[in-house]
């Protein structure tokens, strides 16, 4: 029996999104959500019986043809001429995972009971999600304006017969799949179109995962930075807490704590040290790392109050008889924080980039390109381009997008957030700082054993001999692609909380 989830107005938490995401759960409208929706939809259906009253978005234009109103009997085809006109998007595939995300985030967003949308609607959205049909979406189309609206309109193509999905690793038309899962095909009724359309569950949904991610990868830097400030034969004076207790930046704290929580017990570092300072990649890992365990706090709580929050336009609020027009849409609380995302993670695989330098170096008694016949062999030294070429590109994916701005809908839409790029760029980021980390560590874990017979603490050589299981030590040259995948897989199965 699989689990369950049940949408309601409480607060989804990272506990929750994690879970939702690593687990097959399938997601239902708690009976209070149900109702919400019942009302908030039949009081847009009561306004609308009373003529003369323009709505935007229901019984007008969009954007700049706010002021052409529409007749009653084109409600609905002005709904349905919403979603296909918006779904130009082009660029490559969205992944599957944000995909998975947009429509959790998305009936997450509609069941709170202000957007005037059917019951109907949202159940049409909770079929794909819990069958795992996956509308097919591209990456580029969105200003973050009024809403990721050409993202989302893809998203939303299934519901009215339209457009590719994926199902079981398949690209298929939805009029392809079989009765018994298809949807039904529905006839979007006033508002609901725009109901789908606006919003910023693209943007949050990168923004979701790229950040689940980035916390798992900054307790992977601590652990490499341990490794390596062993490997390199460093001094343990730059973590001692009475430093960082007069300088008491949350993050700092806690990587210097990490890092001295990994090395207790090693032999390593217990040595007699000759080099007075070490690199500030090494010496500063707890300022570094700590800025960014702080941006990330920031964005966390931003990124949270997006995924609980109503984003589309107007917003019908039937308890006190208003329909209200805003900007709830504009993704700027997104974009900024995306953009910061993108540059704290950089950041880590920056300095990683610099500690993997060092260790190769022929510094500190190390073999440079810590191999013992090198000349005949290049060792390590070419693992360092890879990572350098990657951190090149990183700084330039970290660019901010919020700065930009295009006007767009004839000047209706005059300033907007370009959060959708912030997003996508972050996600590339995310991945290229897996990867640099990953050879960092087979470098540092490569730099550790050119130490033997001393040893690292109990924790590290565990997890170092569990990683030898998988990538053996590099004496002579091979081919180091695999190498460098397989460790990335391994790192992702760290238990960083046993």
């Amino acid at each position: 029996m699989k689990k369950v989830h049940h949408i309601s107005p409480d607060a989804l938490t990272f506990a929750h999104l994690d879970t939702l995401i690593n687990e097959n759960i399938q997601l239902i409208l708690s009976d209070e959500s149900k109702a919400r929706i019942k009302k908030n939809r039949a009081y847009l259906e009561q306004i609308l019986t009373k003529k003369g009253t323009p709505i935007y978005g229901v019984n007008t234009g969009f954007g700049k043809l706010c002021d052409v109103r529409i007749s009653h009997q084109d409600l609905e085809k002005l709904q349905h001429n919403l979603v296909v006109s918006h779904a130009c998007g082009t660029g490559d595939e969205v992944p599957s995972e944000i995909v998975r995300l947009m429509l959790l985030l998305k009936i997450q967003s509609l069941s709170y009971g202000y957007s005037a949308i059917r019951l109907e609607t949202i159940e049409g959205l909770l079929h794909l999600y819990n069958n795992d049909i996956l509308s097919e979406v591209f990456e580029q189309g969105s200003l973050g304006a009024s809403g990721d609206l050409v993202p989302l309109a893809h998203l939303s193509l299934a519901l009215i017969g339209m457009g590719n999905i994926w199902y079981k690793g398949q690209k298929i038309p939805i009029k392809n799949l079989p009765k018994d899962l298809s949807p039904p095909i529905l006839q979007l009724q006033s508002k609901e179109g725009l109901a789908l359309l606006n919003g910023t569950q693209f943007s949050l949904s990168y923004a979701v995962w790229c950040l689940i991610k980035g916390m798992n990868l900054i307790r992977l830097a601590d652990l490499n930075a341990a490794i390596s400030v062993d490997a390199f034969q460093c001094r343990m004076s730059p973590f001692d807490e009475r430093l960082h207790r007069i300088r008491p930046h949350a993050g700092q704290l806690d990587t210097a704590a990490k890092i001295r929580s990994w090395l207790t017990g090693s032999e390593i570092a217990k040595l007699d040290k000759h080099a007075v300072q070490d690199p500030y990649a090494f010496r500063c890992t707890p300022q570094v790392h700590g800025a960014s365990k702080d941006a990330l706090e920031y964005i966390k709580k931003a990124v949270l109050t997006e995924v609980n929050s109503v984003t589309d336009n107007p917003n019908v609020f039937d308890e006190s008889d208003a329909i209200l027009s805003g900007g709830n849409f504009h993704a700027q609380p997104l974009a900024l924080p995306l953009d910061m995302l993108a540059i704290a993670l950089a950041e880590l695989g920056s300095i990683s980039e610099r500690r993997v330098f060092q260790l190769i170096s022929g510094a500190r008694e190390l073999p440079v390109f810590l191999s013992k016949n090198s000349g005949l062999n290049s060792g390590f030294m070419i693992p360092q381009y890879t990572a350098a070429s990657i951190v090149s590109q990183n700084k330039q994916l970290c660019t901010p997008a919020s700065v930009d701005s295009i006007v767009s809908s004839n000047g209706q839409e005059d300033h907007v957030s370009m959060a959708a790029n912030a997003a996508t760029k972050a996600y590339r980021v995310v991945q290229n700082v897996e990867r640099l980390l990953a050879i960092e560590f087979m470098t540092a874990v490569q730099a550790l054993e050119c130490r033997r017979p001393a040893m690292s603490s109990p924790q590290i050589e565990a997890i170092v001999a569990d990683y030898r299981k998988v990538v053996p030590t590099l004496n002579d040259d091979r081919y180091l692609h695999p190498d460098i995948q397989t460790t990335i897989d391994f790192v992702r199965t760290i238990d960083f909380e046993g």
